[in-house]
């Protein structure tokens, strides 16, 4: 197997306000890493050691359990499936905070430690006063997000996309992402949509040692790939749906991120559509199915603009806007046949 070449370094940017990031970097699309960005942050300055870090946050933790990714040291961080793809390779385990923190710092002297991670950690719920400490000065302070913490030791999250749009940032440790474009999709391998290890579909690449005979395509995948590694006090922007793999380089580790959504608040994730299209598309007659790919095409996707501009907009009914009354009904109406 041949060693691929390095991936392209992803953009770095300093000195970037919020007026600069609404109307230059949200309106392209593309990653960015955001040097010092938080470096001011009492997070940041408390996780410069592995107790600072421990004792910052313990002083913040309201006692709720949290849910830890536990793997044995042979998996080396690395949490994937089984070899079958029906289990995992690691145990998912309930434990405080600051528990996992101390055994995070016990793990940090040994040679081949097992591995402890915990993601998603919602802030408000479990580090009140987190954000509040730590503002980011990016987004609106209005503006509704989701902020979380990311914590544990040297580990691998693998590629994958998010629904809602991104802003990580590293308060200890380093850590390295690599990102692949949307348009990868059918070069990454990604696994069971309907069984995931923490919500979001992955890869089954290691993209640290991919297997180019199992996976061929991975190649072309990798040609796209833009990789960066952040220090503590970096931040780096994940838009929609960009495939990202996050490497946590240190025994200690710890980052914090602010996910939010542009659109009315009423919208759910498309992947109930792409669920809801093996009752009704997939399976279709080949010539059926690209003919629903046109209507999508013109209705949804609006290819050729707005498709009910000839009919008044009292008269468009579910395709009218999107009113409370109109929602009700419309939920209705895709409930109906699902409960027969």
């Amino acid at each position: 197997m041949s060693p691929l070449p390095s991936p392209r370094p992803l953009p770095r940017l300093r000195g970037v306000d919020r007026a600069r990031f609404e109307a230059e970097i949200v309106p392209a699309g593309r990653p960015v890493v955001l040097e010092g960005l938080v470096a001011d942050w009492p997070a940041v300055a408390a996780g410069q050691t592995p107790k600072g870090l421990r004792s910052y946050l313990a002083g913040l933790d309201a006692g709720r359990p949290v849910q830890v990714f536990r793997a044995a040291p042979e998996v080396q961080g690395r949490y994937s499936y089984s070899d079958d793809l029906k289990g995992r390779n690691h145990g998912p385990v309930q434990m405080g905070l600051t528990t996992l923190l101390d055994e995070m710092l016990a793990l940090a002297g040994e040679s081949q430690p097992a591995s402890v991670y915990a993601g998603g950690v919602p802030a408000p719920l479990c580090l009140p006063g987190l954000a509040e400490a730590n503002p980011m000065p990016l987004l609106d302070p209005a503006r509704e997000r989701l902020t979380s913490l990311w914590v544990g030791n040297r580990s691998t999250t693998a590629t994958h996309w998010d629904l809602p749009q991104n802003l990580a940032c590293v308060i200890a440790g380093r850590r390295r992402f690599v990102l692949f474009p949307t348009t990868q999709v059918a070069n990454l391998y990604v696994g069971p949509l309907d069984f995931t290890l923490a919500g979001q579909p992955i890869s089954l690449v290691d993209v640290d040692a991919p297997d180019l005979e199992r996976f061929p395509r991975f190649a072309e995948a990798w040609a796209e790939a833009e990789v960066a590694e952040l220090a503590p006090g970096d931040a780096i922007y994940v838009p929609s749906l960009w495939f990202h793999n996050v490497g946590s380089l240190e025994p200690v580790g710890a980052m914090v991120n602010f996910w939010w959504r542009d659109g009315p608040q009423w919208l759910t994730t498309p992947m109930f559509t792409l669920f809801h299209a093996l009752l009704t598309l997939r399976d279709l007659p080949p010539r059926e199915r690209e003919a629903w790919r046109v209507f999508f095409d013109h209705y949804i996707f609006q290819t050729g603009g707005e498709p009910m501009v000839h009919i008044p907009e009292d008269a468009r009914g579910l395709f009218g806007p999107m009113t409370p009354e109109a929602l009700a009904r419309l939920r209705a109406m895709l409930a109906r046949p699902l409960t027969r």
